[in-house]
């Protein structure tokens, strides 16, 4: 059973963001254009030390308004109100121009949702960035999140961008997504490991990908005893720059961590971080904690699920009270298992 479907209720949804940053926008809207229910969010950002809309929440928000000709208030910059009245959706190209080096994959986590259930459009999206602090780069909507949904729509880097210029060109081919329930609770034996490590021109005669990689590769060895795959590339963009995305792959699971570099930390270090989140990951649960937050909306709209995670994290559960506004189900948490389940709220 999905739960796309419901009789509609015109009524305002209520939400405050004083205890959350932009994944309260980034839901609410996706669920708010999915399924026409409108909502008025206050003190925005609340917990965030510039609180308040920025430029990528902005470009977020207006796509979706695109896609369902939403009437929108409040839609501006450290604006920290926002209402939004969505008619219904209709299937068009988006076009996203970002003029900051804000999350490409912040962005794409929100129309992802709105667009899950179309046949199919292309989203362009001019600047911004693929790698950024405190976001998942797009690679890792590549590599971990689009096969842990069985999400058969392509992403195509056109071209890279770090913090903190962005500059990034990015074109998506969505698709029609199945909703079924999501079951990953148990932890099954690995497959292959991966590695994928980009570093801007610049650093090339300085071999930083490389180093990054060899180093997370002796770490894996060392820590779980496997061989890892690993992909090197150097990329023209904007700002200089690095990343490292390393992913376990299990019968039944993936799971991933990344690092951004940043000017003065060496390559090895890069490595060193993202191996000790990903055995971190490993150990704990069966999907990594971004991937829980992630799936969460996708949960509800199939009507149930069941994941296994390293940690409830405040990101968690302030988007399990978000989709709880906007849709009929009820998230059920056992922190000490880092157990999330969903059901149909049958009250």
């Amino acid at each position: 059973m999905t739960l796309l479907h419901q009789p509609t209720v015109i009524q305002l949804i209520l939400i405050d963001g004083s205890d959350a940053g932009g994944q309260l926008v980034r839901t609410a809207t996706a669920l708010s254009a999915l399924t026409t229910k409108p909502f008025k969010m206050v003190s925005i950002r609340g917990a965030r030390p510039r609180p308040g809309l920025q430029t990528q929440h902005i470009e977020g928000v207006k796509s979706l308004g695109e896609l369902c000709n939403a009437d929108i208030r409040g839609l501006s910059l450290s604006s920290k109100e926002l209402e939004f009245y969505p008619k219904n959706l209709v299937e068009r190209d988006l076009k996203i121009k970002i003029s900051t080096a804000g999350s490409i994959g912040l962005i794409l986590q929100a129309v992802m949702i709105a667009t899950s259930q179309m046949k199919g459009i292309e989203i362009e999206i001019d600047g911004g960035g693929t790698w950024n602090k405190w976001a998942p780069p797009v690679l890792y909507i590549e590599k971990v999140f689009f096969p842990l949904l069985r999400e058969k729509s392509k992403i195509e880097i056109i071209k890279n961008g770090f913090y903190p210029r962005g500059g990034a060109k990015v074109k998506v081919k969505t698709s029609f997504l199945e909703l079924k329930p999501i079951e990953i609770i148990e932890k099954k034996e690995i497959t292959e490991i991966y590695g994928y490590s980009v570093a801007s021109q610049n650093l090339k005669k300085a071999e930083v990908a490389e180093r990054q990689a060899k180093r997370a590769e002796e770490l894996i060895k060392q820590k779980l005893g496997k061989d890892m795959k690993k992909e090197i590339k150097y990329v023209d963009t904007l700002s200089s720059g690095t990343g490292l995305l390393v992913n376990i792959i299990t019968k039944n699971s993936i799971i991933g961590a990344d690092s951004l570099g940043k000017r003065g930390k060496k390559a090895e270090n890069v490595a060193k971080d993202v191996i000790k989140k990903l055995i971190l990951e490993y150990a704990n649960g069966s999907v990594d904690r971004h991937a829980a937050d992630m799936l969460l909306p996708y949960m509800a709209l199939a009507g149930s699920g069941k994941i296994k995670t390293g940690e409830i994290t405040h990101h968690i559960l302030t988007n399990i009270s978000i989709i709880e506004k906007f849709l009929p189900v009820k998230f059920y948490i056992s922190k000490d298992e880092g157990l999330v389940s969903c059901k149909t709220n049958q009250s």
